[in-house]
């Protein structure tokens, strides 16, 4: 194990492997710890979607942003990430939500991403096989660059380009402590052994909160369980992400054929369980049968949950913390750390590097939860 470097990186998932790779490249000495395998948190068991509809400025840019780098990410990393632009269906189905999406339309084009609304009656000609009246959908919005990729392959193709650039990747190896004298980082201690550093970057994911505690910093992060199932291989009759807010759902079809979809329950309380439920598999089946009648006779062939690491307005907390000077976060996406990791390490590593970034993320800090400056982010299923 290495006795120093100049950046820490705690957490193997996307967010941890991009960052690495992204300071690497710059030649920047970094290690990155992982307690298990890579992806094998909340990016191994997420749904592998990216998607540019959001209602906030900042997640729209950098979901943006971060698909104009996954659009060239597997020729970069020389490495097949299963990338396909297969669009995004977002479904309403209230007054309430046609209202809100209108409203979250204009701000995307406005940033310029290409976004329309649809009308109940030009949903199925995006989406063929579903059942508009069942589902009650009564408008959608639809973005064509929108897609998905593979999250296995895409952290392990960020890893092993880092480790080309010089990173050193240390796996089954668990952060145990972080030392700070006079509020400045100076070791992390790990159950293999010790690491002098100056930075470390706080890319635990669910964990963040209990490596922030570990150098006296409170985050606001909870974590919640979402179930995913995947079912056996079927005829090809999907190609966009399907997503309903209203029924806290989304499914697709992989590019084997297998339908992959999630279901998070509203009503469950913050835990770090990670088993799956047959109450989940009840739910999802009646949802997928009810969207896509075609879907009723399939068989499912495996399911499994992971970890939503929720903020309060569910949008991430990037940067540093007044606390202690070189901790520096990259945490709390709520859900939606794989499509917007390529764009976050990008600028993370630049603070790191150049002491400023190229999009602004001063209003993503942790102070802002302290300072009132909260704008919920209203695009989440969960």
């Amino acid at each position: 194990m290495k006795e120093k470097a100049e950046v820490v990186i705690v957490g193997g998932g996307i967010v941890g492997c991009s960052i690495a790779y992204n300071l690497a490249i710059r030649g920047v000495d970094v290690v990155l710890f992982e307690r298990s395998y890579l992806a094998s948190g909340a990016t191994g068991r997420c749904g592998g979607g990216i998607r540019q509809q959001w209602s906030t400025e900042e997640n729209i840019r950098l979901a943006m942003e971060s698909v104009k780098i996954f659009e060239g990410l597997e020729e970069e990393l020389d490495y097949h990430i299963e990338y396909y632009q297969g669009g995004y269906l977002v479904l309403a189905h209230t007054e309430d939500e046609v209202k809100q999406f209108k409203k979250n339309v204009s701000l995307q084009r406005k940033l310029g991403l290409n976004v329309r609304f649809l009308e109940a009656d030009e949903i199925n000609d995006i989406v063929p096989h579903l059942d508009v009246e069942a589902i009650g959908a009564i408008g959608a919005t639809w973005c064509p660059t929108d897609g998905h990729a593979n999250p296995f392959k895409t952290t392990i193709a960020y890893a092993r380009a880092a480790e080309k650039h010089g990173a050193h990747i240390y796996k089954f190896t668990e952060v145990k402590g972080i030392k700070v004298e006079k509020g400045e980082i100076k070791e992390v201690i790990t159950d293999k052994g010790k690491t002098k550093t100056k930075i470390v970057v706080n890319a635990a994911g669910a964990y963040s909160r209990e490596i922030a505690k570990m150098v006296g910093v409170e985050l606001p992060n909870k974590p919640y369980r979402h179930e995913i199932l995947a079912t056996e291989p079927l005829k090809h009759v999907l190609d966009p992400m399907v997503i309903s807010f209203h029924d806290n759902v989304y499914f697709r079809q992989t590019e084997h054929g297998e339908v992959v979809g999630g279901w998070g329950d509203p009503n469950e309380p913050s835990s770090y369980n990670i088993e799956s439920s047959f109450h989940f598999i009840v739910q999802m089946s009646r949802l997928l049968s009810r969207y896509v009648p075609k879907f009723r006779h399939v068989n499912i062939v495996r399911q499994w949950a992971g970890l939503y690491d929720v903020t309060p307005d569910a949008r991430p907390i990037l940067g540093p913390v007044e606390e202690v000077e070189g901790f520096i976060q990259a945490n709390g996406f709520s859900g939606h750390g794989f499509m917007v990791a390529p764009m976050v390490a990008k600028l993370i590593a630049e603070l790191i590097v150049e002491g400023k970034t190229s999009l602004p993320i001063e209003s993503l800090n942790l102070k802002r939860f302290r300072e009132g400056r909260v704008i919920k982010e209203a695009s989440v299923v969960g």
